[in-house]
């Protein structure tokens, strides 16, 4: 690899490993806090500085910090297990860990796919993780760019590439911010993948010369045809009593409140408007299903629904193999807590629209694309800048729309899932839209590894 393409800032760098010395007691304690809630945290330790024990050499290198990264780069890992290649996969949260132990147990199970956490990009610990691996190509998914892995693997003539890469305009700033530093650790991958023109152009701002646009992986990954079928039969069930569901998907702390608002809101105008057309409240209410995107926060969504007199009912208390759910999920049950992991393809297909969590508040928004693939319309809040392509394309399919901040967000939002859910023909239409919007920019896979054919060292 020419040596103009490892620019190492060493004086920025060199402070940058001080710092990271001396937070190392600060993160030790936090992964132990953190264990208490998942003792995931707990587990695996030496792996995080490098001590990887029986690591197969010579695999592909694929890593995806958590559960939506390593889903996303589930089409990608069965392509090469395909081809015979040996995946070693790394993450830095257990559910990622866990996730990828899910979807790749029958790769795990014949040695072809191990799984490791980053070791914490101190020098030494990437130096004992690379001399053990000695990968022969390294895969890191969407916004994963650690200095110390990115430059040493270029030093010592690693293909490293940046994947599924985005890159938003308020993490462009960010990155200017520091320079020469913020532009040197970008230029020093072998070459970055983006998902879209927009993130492609931010990059190439930044001086990365070998950067190419080839799609986004979401696309790509087929949902489960078992929690489709499940979530199929919920929504059938939910029919025969007319019922219509609501998912609040991947809500992050304090969405939930104006969730919350909106739907109580929603149930107050539904009874309204049951008792203006038939005289008595007698058509069925609609059900909310909500699910947080960190499951510590299970239980205390769960109490704060319930402290406002909504009856709650657990996904883990539901029993979907069940002939007649009814004895289930009786008529009173408001909110359904989605308290499982893995199971979005089942809320999706059960669900008659989609409220997209980390929109609501400037979280940057989650991924709406396997919604769309399961053909339910979405509803965005105005935060959506680490899916702005994503977004602003599936509104213009007519798959998605906007929910403005006009006032209080929680009294528009109810209005908008009001009207929606009364509207069937909208609804179909925005389902149909949303079909045809995910099947329209599938193909990253093939795309990604044509530009990576014969990369490997």
């Amino acid at each position: 690899m020419p040596q103009s393409t490892v620019n190492r800032p060493w004086l920025w760098f060199a402070c940058y490993q001080l710092g990271w010395h001396l937070l190392l007691p600060v993160v030790l304690l936090r992964l132990w806090w953190r264990g208490r809630k998942d003792p995931g945290y707990r587990q695996a330790i030496a792996e995080r500085f490098g001590f990887s024990q029986g690591i197969q050499p010579g695999a592909i290198w694929v890593h995806a910090v958590s559960v939506g990264e390593t889903r996303a780069a589930q089409p990608l890992i069965e392509a090469y297990l395909q081809e015979g290649k040996s995946i070693v996969l790394t993450c830095m949260t257990p559910n990622g860990r866990r996730t990828g132990a899910a979807i790749f147990a029958d790769a795990i199970a014949q040695g072809r796919l191990q799984q490791v956490y980053l070791p914490y990009d101190l020098c030494w610990s990437v130096e004992r993780f690379l001399k053990a691996a000695k990968p022969t190509l390294g895969l890191f998914m969407e916004t994963e760019a650690w200095p110390t892995i990115v430059f040493r693997a270029a030093e010592i003539n690693l293909p490293v590439y940046l994947i599924n890469a985005r890159l938003s305009e308020r993490s462009a700033r960010r990155v200017a911010r520091f320079g020469n530093a913020g532009r040197s650790l970008f230029q020093a991958f072998a070459g970055i993948l983006a998902q879209t023109e927009l993130d492609a152009g931010r990059y190439r701002a930044l001086g990365v010369k070998h950067c190419e646009v080839v799609g986004n992986l979401k696309f790509d990954v087929v949902l489960d045809p078992v929690l489709v079928k499940q979530g199929l039969a919920w929504h059938a069930h939910l029919e025969k009593n007319h019922r219509l569901m609501v998912c609040a998907a991947s809500t992050r702390e304090g969405e939930e409140a104006i969730i919350l608002e909106a739907w109580q809101a929603v149930l107050q105008m539904h009874a309204e408007e049951s008792v203006s057309a038939s005289g008595s409240a007698s058509t069925a209410q609609p059900l909310l299903c909500i699910v947080p995107r960190h499951p510590e926060r299970f239980t205390e969504v769960a109490e704060l629904f319930r402290a406002y007199g909504l009856m709650v009912l657990r996904r883990s208390e539901i029993n979907l193999d069940a002939v007649d759910l009814q004895n289930t999920i009786d008529l009173k049950t408001a909110v359904v807590l989605g308290d499982s992991m893995g199971e979005m393809p089942l809320y999706y297909s059960a669900s008659d629209l989609v409220v997209m969590g980390g929109s609501l508040l400037p979280f940057g928004g989650q991924n709406l694309i396997e919604a769309c693939a399961a053909g339910c319309p979405v509803l965005l809040g105005e935060h959506t800048f680490n899916f702005q392509q994503a977004s602003q394309d599936a509104i213009d399919y007519g798959a998605a729309m906007r929910v403005g901040n006009n006032g209080s967000l929680a009294t528009t939002l109810a209005g908008t899932i009001i009207r929606i859910l009364q509207d069937q023909q909208q609804r179909k239409a925005m389902r149909e839209a949303a079909l045809r919007y995910a099947a329209h920019y599938q193909g990253a896979t093939t795309r990604i590894m044509a530009a990576l054919k014969g990369r490997t060292t």
